[in-house]
């Protein structure tokens, strides 16, 4: 097929915008695999169209239909009301389903308890506000209504919405409390990685040193922003990666579960409009887990 660029615009967005029923990963591999030409010619994804240009590729095969099974997965809901629930997620369980997953999602459990869930957004993720790794614990709200969605997404957005983590790093943290503000995009080699790129999206996050263990140290983050991978990213670059962290820390601190854990969620109920806070202590596999309170996270 043959696409006409009719404005500037990178060649990446470009497709995503033209084929919005393809993943934007699914895109760039075709661009970076040379499936993908511009005027006859092989480009990277960041590549600037100019208004003319011609991009040719063969039609992409369609994507198989994401599994919306329910499943019967016991899930510990930390709050639930008509419009939304707070639930802590255990390792191991991905936030939604993805055509890579084989196994149920959050998503499928909850619809396994028969949990009316928003429509709002991409129809393989209802209810999902926001996501957290599959091997990250901690708390996630999920939105029951639309009404309460947008009103959830919006507190994403603007930062009204308070998330504090606990983390277990590599190595002696030194400073009591710091600010890491380094802007983050996909790895340039690597499209299934972030990384801190100069050219890619405001990022910062908050820590706090709670305490020095055997192995490693402690630290609470709040984020400001909600990049991907943020924290993992943010700490691997300071030279502190999470430990247990397979895609980030160095294969001696990769060994055993990662320790990153979501423990506090504070918001404005998406309906009556009040101050809502939630806290959810770490796993038993969680090292330190018997020094962390909602405490030592309040206030930072």
């Amino acid at each position: 097929m043959d696409l006409v660029a009719e404005e500037k615009e990178r060649l990446d967005r470009f497709l995503a915008r033209m084929l919005p029923e393809h993943s934007r990963t699914k895109l760039a591999k075709l661009v970076e695999s040379g499936e993908v030409l511009v005027d006859g010619r092989v480009q990277k994804p960041s590549f600037a169209l100019e208004p003319g240009m011609v991009v040719s590729l063969d039609e992409p095969e369609e994507a198989a239909a994401h599994d919306l099974t329910p499943a019967d997965i016991a899930l510990d809901i930390i709050f639930e009301d008509e419009a939304m629930l707070v639930v802590n997620k255990p390792r191991g369980l991905a936030a939604h389903p993805a055509i890579s997953l084989k196994e149920p999602s959050l998503v499928n459990a909850l619809l396994g308890r028969n949990t009316e869930l928003s429509g709002v957004g991409e129809s393989f993720r209802p209810g999902i506000v926001h996501r957290l790794d599959k091997e990250t614990t901690g708390l996630m709200v999920v939105a029951k209504t639309d009404q309460a969605h947008v009103a959830l997404a919006k507190q994403m957005e603007t930062k009204t919405a308070e998330r504090r983590y606990v983390a277990v790093v590599a190595g002696r943290v030194e400073q009591e409390q710091f600010r890491v503000d380094a802007p983050i995009a996909r790895h340039r080699q690597n499209r299934l990685l972030m990384a801190v790129d100069p050219e890619g999206k405001t990022a910062i996050t908050h820590v706090k040193r709670l305490a020095r263990l055997e192995r490693g140290t402690l630290v609470g983050c709040k984020l400001e922003t909600g990049r991907t991978h943020q924290i993992r990213v943010h700490l691997r670059a300071i030279g502190h990666p999470v430990l247990g962290d397979t895609l980030y820390a160095p294969k001696e601190f990769a060994v055993g579960v990662l320790q990153l854990h979501a423990a506090f969620l504070g918001l404005e109920h998406p309906v009556r409009g009040e101050r809502v806070e939630f806290y959810a202590p770490p796993p038993a596999d969680f090292n330190g887990a018997d020094l962390v309170s909602r405490d030592v996270l309040d206030p930072f």
